[in-house]
C-alpha cells in the first residue's frame, strides 16, 4: 500500500518472547519480551548456541526440556513445517546466582523460515510463558493424576492463548478485507456525473453482517439535449461475488444508456450481456431517462419494484406501465417495454431496491405501501432529508438483512 514497515522495530515490540536461531540452532536474534522472559540481556544471547545459553538443570533428575525442544528443533529442519510443542518445563539459569535455576512452564512453536533454495534458513522460536497459571493451581504428587491434571490444564491455557492470538489476526485479517472490499465497492458505485445533480440523494446500505459490500447498485448518467438517466440494480447474493456482478451490470448498462438513449433499448442490450456473465441470472434493474425540458420520465423495468414519483401535495403515481421479467429470465431474446409520463416541477422521482421494503413472512404489497405512506407525510422534504426519513421510517437506518439503495430526484 506504499508503506515502508519497519520489521525489526516490529520484531522488537511484539508483545509475546521471540527468539530467531540458525539452522545450526545458534541464537541470531532476540526481541525484548524474551530478554524480560528470561531476564537475559541482548549479550548474553545472541551469537550463543540455544543450549549453551539454556541447559538442563543439572540437579533435576528429570529435566527433559532441551532433549524435547531439540527433538522438535529436528523435526523443523527435517520436515520444513511449524512444530507445536506440549507445555514444558524448563529450569532456566539465573543470572544474578550462578548455579540456580528457576523453574518455568512455557509453550512453545518453532516455525521455520526458507531460503530462496526452500531449505531452512532460520527457525522462529516462539514461547507462551505459562508459569504463574500452572503455579496458582493446587500442588499435587509427582507423577499423580493431580499432576498429569495440572500439566493438561497448562497446555489447554496455552491453547486458549494461542486461539486468542489467532482469533485477532483473523479480526484484524478481515477488517483489512472488508477495507480492501469497501474500496472496491465505492470505486464501481462511484458517478462522476453525480455532482452535476444537487438535487440528487443516493443512499447505499449493504446486508447487516455483510463485508460491507453488496450486489445493488445505483448509477446517474448525464445525457445530451437537457437529460439525464437514473438507475437502480439488484444482483442475487451478498458479498464479493455479488459485488463483482454487479459492477460489470453497473457498468455495462451506464454504457449502453448513454450510447442508445433509451431506457428499453439500454435494458435489452444489458439482457443480452448477461447472459455472458456468471451470477447475473435473475437480476432486477430500473432504468429511466429523465427530460428536463419536455418535463418527461420515460423508463423500462426488468423485475425492478416500481419507483414512486411523489407529487408535491402528496399524491403519488407508482412507474408500473413497463415491467417484464428479470435479466436471463427468457430462453430468446423479446423486445422490451418501454412507457413514459409527465411530470411538473417540484415532484420527486425515488428508485430503490427490494430491501428497502421487503420484509420477511410479508407480502411485499404491504412494505409498497409503508413506503408511499412514509413518502406523502414529507412531499415537500429535501432529497437529502428525505432519503435519511425514509430509512428512518421503514426501520432500516442501520441496514436490513438485505442491501439497499435508495435515489431521491428533485424534480
Amino acid at each position: 500500500m506504499g508503506t515502508d514497515i519497519d520489521h525489526a522495530a516490529l520484531f522488537a515490540a511484539t508483545p509475546s518472547p521471540y527468539l530467531v536461531l540458525g539452522p545450526d540452532l545458534v541464537i541470531v536474534a532476540v526481541n525484548e519480551a524474551y530478554l524480560h522472559a528470561t531476564g537475559r540481556s541482548m549479550r548474553d544471547l545472541v551469537g550463543q548456541h540455544l543450549f549453551d545459553a539454556f541447559p538442563d538443570n543439572p540437579a533435576d533428575p528429570n529435566a527433559d526440556g532441551v532433549r524435547n525442544l531439540n527433538a522438535s528443533l529436528q523435526r523443523v529442519l527435517r520436515s520444513r513445517q511449524p512444530d507445536t510443542m506440549a507445555v514444558q518445563k524448563y529450569g532456566i539459569p539465573v543470572v544474578a546466582r550462578p548455579g540456580t535455576f528457576e523453574e518455568r512452564w512455557w509453550s512453545p512453536i518453532n516455525t521455520p523460515v526458507l531460503g530462496p533454495d526452500g531449505q531452512v534458513a532460520w527457525i522462529i522460536h516462539r514461547v507462551e510463558d505459562v508459569t504463574d497459571f500452572v503455579r496458582s493451581r493446587p500442588p499435587g504428587p509427582a507423577g499423580g493424576v493431580l499432576a498429569r491434571r495440572q500439566v493438561m490444564e497448562a497446555e489447554l491455557y496455552a491453547r486458549a492463548r494461542e486461539l486468542q492470538r489467532l482469533n485477532e489476526e483473523l479480526r484484524q485479517a478481515h477488517a483489512r478485507e472488508r477495507q480492501v472490499a469497501v474500496t472496491l465497492q465505492e470505486a464501481m458505485l462511484h458517478s462522476p456525473d453525480l455532482d452535476r445533480y444537487q438535487n440528487v440523494a443516493v443512499r447505499y446500505l449493504p446486508a447487516v453482517g455483510s463485508l460491507n459490500v453488496c450486489g445493488d447498485w445505483f448509477d446517474v448518467v448525464d445525457l445530451p439535449d437537457g437529460r439525464f438517466g437514473v438507475a437502480v440494480g439488484d444482483v442475487v447474493g451478498h458479498g464479493l461475488e455479488a459485488a463483482a456482478v454487479m459492477g460489470m451490470l453497473r457498468s455495462a448498462l451506464s454504457a449502453a444508456v448513454r450510447a442508445v438513449h433509451e431506457p428499453a433499448r439500454s435494458l435489452e442490450v444489458l439482457g443480452l450481456y448477461s447472459r455472458s456473465v456468471e451470477g447475473a441470472l435473475a437480476t432486477t434493474a430500473f432504468q429511466a431517462v429523465i427530460d428536463t425540458r419536455q418535463y418527461r420520465i420515460t423508463y423500462s423495468s426488468a423485475g425492478h419494484p416500481p419507483p414512486v414519483l411523489l407529487h408535491p401535495d402528496g399524491t403519488y403515481d407508482l412507474l408500473v406501465e413497463a415491467t417484464d421479467p428479470p435479466l436471463g429470465a427468457r430462453p430468446e431474446h423479446v423486445t422490451r417495454p418501454q412507457a413514459a409520463l409527465p411530470y411538473n416541477s417540484g415532484d420527486t422521482l425515488v428508485l430503490y431496491t427490494d430491501g428497502l421494503i421487503e420484509r420477511r413472512d410479508e407480502d411485499i404489497d404491504a412494505g409498497l405501501h409503508r413506503l408511499v405512506d412514509a413518502l406523502t407525510s414529507h412531499a415537500r422534504t429535501d432529497p437529502d432529508r428525505l432519503a435519511d426519513t425514509l430509512l428512518a421510517r421503514l426501520g432500516v437506518a442501520g441496514g436490513a438483512r438485505d442491501d439497499i439503495a435508495l435515489i431521491v430526484v428533485r424534480l
